[in-house]
């Protein structure tokens, strides 16, 4: 029994890393910019002004930072809207065609499970609210479907 568990489990994992690693290997995320070598160099406390070579470094630097911080909400979305419809297909995989082989589809639906929460997360860290929102309903929604589907409905056809 213990050996199910962990089996669904593990299965679970390797379906939302799946999902996860796949998006990331066919639409990889913005580079973060490094932070200049000439800011890195620590100065002796008697000359703590800086150059203009410094000063243009560092401005250049938050120029960067701020483009990459716009096109990581932009990745973050993305990856959200696609993470959730990933999550819904296999939620419906493991409700329908799979739903004979118990403990395989048990495991795929706790990994479409963790895929919705990987979805949910990412499009938290958004700068949208509204976006936000609707992550959070559309993750209610596949959770109180899932429940009712699951859980509530195959009782109801015991009666």
């Amino acid at each position: 029994m213990v050996i199910k568990f962990i089996y669904t489990l593990f299965l679970a994992l390797l379906i939302a890393l799946f999902v996860g690693l796949g998006i990331d290997a066919f639409y990889p995320g913005p580079k973060a910019p490094e932070y200049p070598p000439i800011l890195q160099i620590a100065k002796p406390v008697s000359n703590c002004a800086q150059t203009t070579e410094e000063i243009t470094a560092q401005n250049d630097f938050n120029k960067a930072q701020e483009k990459f911080m716009k096109e990581s909400q932009v990745y973050n979305r993305f990856v959200s809207i696609v993470s959730l419809a990933a999550a819904i297909i296999i939620l419906i995989l493991s409700l329908t065609l799979l739903n004979k082989i118990k403990m395989i589809a048990d495991g795929i639906l706790l990994g479409g499970v963790f895929t919705t929460v990987y979805g949910i997360i990412r499009g938290v860290t958004t700068d949208n609210s509204q976006f936000r929102f609707m992550i959070v309903v559309i993750g209610l929604i596949i959770a109180l479907t899932l429940g009712y589907i699951k859980f509530i409905r195959p009782k109801e056809n015991l009666q």
